[in-house]
């Protein structure tokens, strides 16, 4: 019960309860990124067209890492992001763990359009299905990964927010899915009790796993680079 997958869904008391929750929470990221710290954006034009433009049932899927808990929301309270908007909003995986606690806080963050997944569980869990329901409607959807250390449990003030947003990655799947094959037949490994899935046995999917996360790696290194640049040049 306490996941309440009946309160995420947009029909839920007419949407009324998910819109309000998206006008507060929107405007609390509206001030904390505008008026009381100082926020820039990178490339800013290119994720508000993916967000707002894109064709009806292309889903969107973004990657992020974040410094402190409320990055996301707080985030997206940059100017011209539409972050009131709860047709547009993205859907998060949000750890079990801290975001649904009780049946309070899950219904919060249900209308949040949060998706509880368990921290080290794998990529076969049961709400992880819903995340691909979500992209098969067209939908966004955001993993998030946190860095390491400590992380302030409020958001901090007088301070200057760089958000860095990377060029759309585009994957030819069918193309990639015939790679994984070819590959896995020059491996070995311990097999973990994958399910066959989308045409492909253990070993196949592992290797698209790993090509993708590779791609993924390697764009996610490029965007530190960006903000290493813009500081030294701050600097």
């Amino acid at each position: 019960m306490k996941t309440m997958q009946w309160a995420a869904r947009a029909e839920h008391l007419g949407g009324i309860p998910r819109k309000m929750m998206f006008l507060a929470v929107g405007a609390f990221s509206k001030a904390v990124s505008n008026l009381f710290n100082n926020t820039t954006v990178h490339n800013a034009d290119t994720l508000l067209r993916l967000v707002r433009s894109r064709p009806p049932g292309v889903p969107l899927l973004t990657i992020s890492n974040h410094m402190s808990t409320l990055d996301d929301p707080v985030m997206w309270g940059f100017k011209g992001f539409p972050v009131t908007d709860a047709k547009l909003g993205r859907w998060v995986l949000a750890a079990e763990d801290i975001c649904f606690k009780n049946m309070a806080l899950s219904y919060f963050f249900r209308l949040g359009k949060c998706i509880p997944i368990t921290r080290g569980g794998g990529i076969y869990q049961e709400h992880m299905n819903e995340a691909l329901d979500r992209l098969s409607d067209g939908a966004w959807v955001m993993p998030e990964k946190y860095m390491f250390g400590r992380r302030p449990p409020f958001p901090l003030c007088n301070r200057d927010i760089r958000i860095v947003i990377g060029e759309p990655m585009e994957f030819n799947i069918p193309k990639l899915k015939k790679m994984a094959v070819d590959m896995s037949n020059d491996v070995s490994f311990s097999p973990a009790g994958w399910p066959r899935t989308c045409g492909l046995d253990e070993a196949a999917q592992r290797c698209l796993y790993t090509n993708i996360s590779n791609q993924i790696r390697t764009a996610m290194e490029r965007l530190r680079k960006i903000c290493k640049c813009c500081q030294e040049m701050k600097d």
